[in-house]
Protein backbone atom coordinates (compact mmCIF):
# COMPACT_ATOMS: atom_id res chain seq x y z
CA UNK A 1 0.00 0.00 0.00
CA UNK A 2 1.45 3.28 -1.15
CA UNK A 3 -0.83 5.87 0.12
CA UNK A 4 -1.68 6.35 -3.48
CA UNK A 5 -5.63 7.22 -4.15
CA UNK A 6 -6.40 9.14 -1.06
CA UNK A 7 -9.69 11.07 -0.91
CA UNK A 8 -10.76 13.26 -3.77
CA UNK A 9 -11.27 16.26 -1.87
CA UNK A 10 -9.56 18.10 1.77
CA UNK A 11 -12.13 19.79 3.76
CA UNK A 12 -14.12 22.28 1.46
CA UNK A 13 -11.08 23.94 -0.05
CA UNK A 14 -10.83 24.41 -3.78
CA UNK A 15 -7.74 22.69 -4.44
CA UNK A 16 -5.58 24.26 -7.26
CA UNK A 17 -4.46 21.68 -9.75
CA UNK A 18 -0.52 22.33 -8.35
CA UNK A 19 -1.25 21.05 -4.54
CA UNK A 20 -3.61 18.16 -5.64
CA UNK A 21 -0.82 16.09 -3.32
CA UNK A 22 -2.39 14.54 -0.26
CA UNK A 23 -0.07 14.34 2.79
CA UNK A 24 -1.65 13.53 6.46
CA UNK A 25 -1.19 15.70 9.35
CA UNK A 26 -0.74 14.82 12.70
CA UNK A 27 -0.68 15.92 16.46
CA UNK A 28 0.91 14.28 19.64
CA UNK A 29 -1.27 15.62 22.10
CA UNK A 30 1.20 15.79 25.15
CA UNK A 31 1.48 18.85 27.00
CA UNK A 32 5.28 20.21 27.40
CA UNK A 33 6.67 17.98 30.71
CA UNK A 34 5.57 14.69 28.58
CA UNK A 35 8.58 15.02 26.41
CA UNK A 36 10.86 12.44 26.84
CA UNK A 37 13.97 14.67 26.43
CA UNK A 38 12.73 16.70 29.77
CA UNK A 39 12.50 13.28 31.87
CA UNK A 40 10.20 14.71 34.37
CA UNK A 41 8.71 11.64 36.09
CA UNK A 42 4.47 11.04 35.31
CA UNK A 43 4.57 11.01 39.44
CA UNK A 44 5.46 15.02 38.83
CA UNK A 45 3.26 15.69 36.44
CA UNK A 46 0.38 16.72 38.42
CA UNK A 47 2.50 19.78 40.07
CA UNK A 48 3.36 21.12 36.49
CA UNK A 49 1.74 24.10 34.34
CA UNK A 50 -1.06 22.52 32.38
CA UNK A 51 -0.52 24.40 29.19
CA UNK A 52 -1.99 22.16 26.55
CA UNK A 53 -5.27 23.66 26.36
CA UNK A 54 -4.18 26.69 25.45
CA UNK A 55 -2.02 25.47 22.77
CA UNK A 56 -4.04 23.39 21.14
CA UNK A 57 -6.78 25.70 21.20
CA UNK A 58 -4.06 27.92 19.06
CA UNK A 59 -3.86 24.58 16.79
CA UNK A 60 -7.58 24.40 15.99
CA UNK A 61 -7.70 28.15 15.56
CA UNK A 62 -5.37 27.91 12.83
CA UNK A 63 -6.70 24.49 11.01
CA UNK A 64 -9.92 26.35 11.18
CA UNK A 65 -8.84 28.88 9.33
CA UNK A 66 -7.05 26.93 6.33
CA UNK A 67 -9.73 24.60 6.42
CA UNK A 68 -7.80 21.86 7.26
CA UNK A 69 -8.21 18.65 9.20
CA UNK A 70 -5.86 16.55 11.15
CA UNK A 71 -5.02 13.46 13.56
CA UNK A 72 -4.69 13.96 17.34
CA UNK A 73 -2.80 11.29 19.00
CA UNK A 74 -3.92 11.93 22.59
CA UNK A 75 -2.18 10.83 25.45
CA UNK A 76 -4.48 8.95 28.09
CA UNK A 77 -3.03 11.11 30.85
CA UNK A 78 -3.84 14.17 29.33
CA UNK A 79 -7.46 12.41 27.97
CA UNK A 80 -8.21 11.98 31.68
CA UNK A 81 -7.70 15.03 32.79
CA UNK A 82 -9.19 18.01 29.88
CA UNK A 83 -11.35 15.17 28.11
CA UNK A 84 -13.51 18.37 26.94
CA UNK A 85 -10.72 19.03 24.68
CA UNK A 86 -10.40 16.01 23.35
CA UNK A 87 -14.12 15.96 22.49
CA UNK A 88 -13.76 19.50 21.27
CA UNK A 89 -11.21 18.21 18.59
CA UNK A 90 -13.49 15.54 17.42
CA UNK A 91 -16.15 18.21 17.24
CA UNK A 92 -14.67 20.18 14.83
CA UNK A 93 -13.79 17.28 12.74
CA UNK A 94 -10.18 15.70 13.22
CA UNK A 95 -9.47 12.09 13.91
CA UNK A 96 -8.60 11.08 17.80
CA UNK A 97 -6.34 8.02 17.89
CA UNK A 98 -3.76 7.13 20.84
CA UNK A 99 -0.46 8.51 21.87
CA UNK A 100 -0.44 5.73 24.69
CA UNK A 101 -1.24 6.37 28.10
CA UNK A 102 1.95 7.23 29.57
CA UNK A 103 4.37 8.67 27.30
CA UNK A 104 6.58 5.62 27.99
CA UNK A 105 9.04 4.76 25.82
CA UNK A 106 8.17 0.99 24.20
CA UNK A 107 12.46 0.29 24.56
CA UNK A 108 10.95 0.48 28.48
CA UNK A 109 8.58 -1.67 28.62
CA UNK A 110 8.15 -5.04 28.36
CA UNK A 111 4.99 -6.71 26.42
CA UNK A 112 2.85 -7.02 29.43
CA UNK A 113 3.39 -3.40 30.80
CA UNK A 114 2.73 -1.63 26.80
CA UNK A 115 -0.19 -4.23 26.97
CA UNK A 116 -1.77 -2.54 30.20
CA UNK A 117 -0.66 0.82 29.14
CA UNK A 118 -2.41 1.08 26.12
CA UNK A 119 -5.91 -0.67 27.30
CA UNK A 120 -5.62 2.23 29.79
CA UNK A 121 -5.02 4.63 27.42
CA UNK A 122 -7.94 3.38 24.76
CA UNK A 123 -10.28 3.39 27.79
CA UNK A 124 -9.99 7.00 28.71
CA UNK A 125 -9.97 8.29 25.49
CA UNK A 126 -12.55 6.14 24.44
CA UNK A 127 -14.55 7.54 27.01
CA UNK A 128 -14.26 11.05 25.19
CA UNK A 129 -15.42 10.16 21.86
CA UNK A 130 -17.64 9.06 19.87
CA UNK A 131 -15.78 7.39 17.15
CA UNK A 132 -13.36 4.36 17.23
CA UNK A 133 -9.74 4.68 18.20
CA UNK A 134 -8.32 3.68 15.04
CA UNK A 135 -4.75 4.93 14.91
CA UNK A 136 -1.61 4.55 17.31
CA UNK A 137 1.66 6.39 18.01
CA UNK A 138 4.43 5.13 20.04
CA UNK A 139 6.06 7.92 22.17
CA UNK A 140 9.41 9.01 20.60
CA UNK A 141 8.59 7.06 17.55
CA UNK A 142 9.94 3.90 19.96
CA UNK A 143 9.01 1.08 17.46
CA UNK A 144 12.12 -0.09 16.49
CA UNK A 145 13.28 -3.49 15.76
CA UNK A 146 13.79 -4.40 19.54
CA UNK A 147 10.10 -3.38 20.22
CA UNK A 148 7.70 -4.82 16.55
CA UNK A 149 6.22 -7.14 19.51
CA UNK A 150 4.09 -4.30 20.09
CA UNK A 151 2.19 -4.53 16.62
CA UNK A 152 0.63 -7.75 17.26
CA UNK A 153 -0.89 -6.15 20.44
CA UNK A 154 -2.30 -3.08 18.98
CA UNK A 155 -3.77 -4.95 16.22
CA UNK A 156 -5.57 -7.21 19.02
CA UNK A 157 -6.70 -4.49 20.61
CA UNK A 158 -8.66 -3.04 17.47
CA UNK A 159 -5.85 -0.52 16.00
CA UNK A 160 -5.81 -0.35 12.42
CA UNK A 161 -3.01 1.59 11.95
CA UNK A 162 0.57 2.55 13.36
CA UNK A 163 2.33 5.34 12.86
CA UNK A 164 5.45 5.01 15.03
CA UNK A 165 8.20 4.04 12.86
CA UNK A 166 10.79 6.29 11.69
CA UNK A 167 12.87 4.90 8.78
CA UNK A 168 16.22 6.61 9.66
CA UNK A 169 19.45 5.25 11.51
CA UNK A 170 21.27 8.33 13.17
CA UNK A 171 19.13 9.27 16.11
CA UNK A 172 19.82 7.80 19.14
CA UNK A 173 16.84 6.99 20.77
CA UNK A 174 14.44 6.08 17.63
CA UNK A 175 14.65 4.49 13.95
CA UNK A 176 14.79 1.34 11.67
CA UNK A 177 17.45 2.16 8.94
CA UNK A 178 16.01 -0.37 6.59
CA UNK A 179 12.55 0.28 6.75
CA UNK A 180 9.82 0.55 3.85
CA UNK A 181 9.60 4.59 3.45
CA UNK A 182 5.95 4.61 2.06
CA UNK A 183 2.84 3.44 3.53
CA UNK A 184 2.50 -0.18 3.28
CA UNK A 185 0.88 -3.06 4.94
CA UNK A 186 2.67 -5.22 7.93
CA UNK A 187 0.34 -8.08 9.12
CA UNK A 188 -3.08 -7.29 10.43
CA UNK A 189 -1.83 -3.21 10.65
CA UNK A 190 -1.16 -0.34 7.67
CA UNK A 191 2.09 1.27 8.83
CA UNK A 192 2.44 4.95 8.17
CA UNK A 193 5.93 5.56 8.83
CA UNK A 194 7.19 8.98 9.26
CA UNK A 195 8.30 10.87 6.26
CA UNK A 196 12.08 11.23 4.80
CA UNK A 197 13.00 12.04 1.36
CA UNK A 198 15.60 10.28 -0.45
CA UNK A 199 18.56 12.74 -1.26
CA UNK A 200 22.03 10.98 -3.24
CA UNK A 201 21.01 8.02 -1.39
CA UNK A 202 20.44 9.19 2.35
CA UNK A 203 16.71 9.57 3.72
CA UNK A 204 16.22 12.95 5.68
CA UNK A 205 13.03 13.75 7.86
CA UNK A 206 10.90 16.46 6.10
CA UNK A 207 7.60 15.48 8.69
CA UNK A 208 7.75 17.81 11.22
CA UNK A 209 9.10 18.07 14.85
CA UNK A 210 12.27 19.38 15.87
CA UNK A 211 12.97 18.91 12.01
CA UNK A 212 10.97 20.70 11.32
CA UNK A 213 11.98 23.68 13.55
CA UNK A 214 15.45 23.30 13.22
CA UNK A 215 15.79 23.21 9.28
CA UNK A 216 15.08 26.63 7.81
CA UNK A 217 11.30 26.31 6.17
CA UNK A 218 12.53 26.83 2.61
CA UNK A 219 14.05 23.22 3.39
CA UNK A 220 11.17 21.48 4.74
CA UNK A 221 8.76 22.73 1.86
CA UNK A 222 11.74 21.53 -0.83
CA UNK A 223 12.31 18.02 1.05
CA UNK A 224 8.20 17.45 1.41
CA UNK A 225 7.90 18.49 -2.29
CA UNK A 226 10.73 15.88 -3.06
CA UNK A 227 8.98 12.90 -1.10
CA UNK A 228 5.50 13.96 -3.00
CA UNK A 229 7.78 13.91 -6.40
CA UNK A 230 9.07 10.53 -4.97
CA UNK A 231 5.28 9.32 -4.88
CA UNK A 232 4.73 9.09 -1.12
CA UNK A 233 2.26 11.76 1.10
CA UNK A 234 4.33 13.23 3.49
CA UNK A 235 3.03 12.45 7.37
CA UNK A 236 3.93 15.69 9.12
CA UNK A 237 3.53 15.94 12.67
CA UNK A 238 3.95 18.55 15.32
CA UNK A 239 3.25 18.63 19.49
CA UNK A 240 1.27 21.64 20.80
CA UNK A 241 4.35 22.66 23.32
CA UNK A 242 6.48 23.63 19.97
CA UNK A 243 3.82 26.65 19.56
CA UNK A 244 4.65 27.71 22.99
CA UNK A 245 8.19 29.68 23.43
CA UNK A 246 6.61 30.60 26.91
CA UNK A 247 6.60 27.40 28.36
CA UNK A 248 8.95 26.51 31.31
CA UNK A 249 12.53 25.72 30.96
CA UNK A 250 14.37 22.53 32.17
CA UNK A 251 17.83 22.63 32.28
CA UNK A 252 19.42 19.63 30.05
CA UNK A 253 22.28 18.58 27.86
CA UNK A 254 22.92 21.06 25.54
CA UNK A 255 22.28 18.85 22.32
CA UNK A 256 18.62 17.88 24.00
CA UNK A 257 18.02 21.51 25.03
CA UNK A 258 18.87 22.41 21.64
CA UNK A 259 16.43 20.36 19.75
CA UNK A 260 13.46 21.04 22.29
CA UNK A 261 13.87 24.89 22.07
CA UNK A 262 15.00 26.03 18.65
CA UNK A 263 12.69 28.06 17.27
CA UNK A 264 10.00 27.68 19.11
CA UNK A 265 8.40 31.25 18.61
CA UNK A 266 8.14 30.41 15.06
CA UNK A 267 6.42 27.15 14.73
CA UNK A 268 2.83 29.27 14.44
CA UNK A 269 3.95 31.27 11.52
CA UNK A 270 5.68 28.08 10.05
CA UNK A 271 3.04 25.83 10.43
CA UNK A 272 0.35 28.75 8.75
CA UNK A 273 2.90 28.74 5.58
CA UNK A 274 2.98 25.31 5.44
CA UNK A 275 -0.94 24.54 5.39
CA UNK A 276 -1.11 27.18 2.44
CA UNK A 277 1.86 25.79 0.67
CA UNK A 278 0.53 21.52 1.34
CA UNK A 279 -3.12 20.04 1.36
CA UNK A 280 -3.52 17.58 4.56
CA UNK A 281 -6.00 15.27 4.94
CA UNK A 282 -6.21 13.07 8.41
CA UNK A 283 -4.25 9.80 8.58
CA UNK A 284 -7.50 7.21 8.67
CA UNK A 285 -8.66 9.06 5.44
CA UNK A 286 -5.18 9.12 3.18
CA UNK A 287 -4.97 5.65 3.77
CA UNK A 288 -8.64 4.80 3.39
CA UNK A 289 -10.21 4.17 6.49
Amino acid sequence: MSGGNPVLKAGNKVIPEEKKKYNALSFDLEDWFCAYNLRIRMEDWDEQELRVVKNTRKILEILKKHDTRATFFVLGWIAERVSDLVHEIEQQGHEIATHGYSHTVLTEMSPGSFESDLEKALDVTGRCVSGPVLGYRAPSFTITKDTLWALDILAKHGIKYDSSIFPLGFHPDYGIPDAQLSIHRRGDLVEVPMSCAEVMGRRIPCGGGGYFRVFPYMVTKFLMRLCNRQGRPVIFYLHPWEMDPGQPRVKMPRSKAFRHYSNLGKTENRLNTLLKDFTFVPIKELIGL
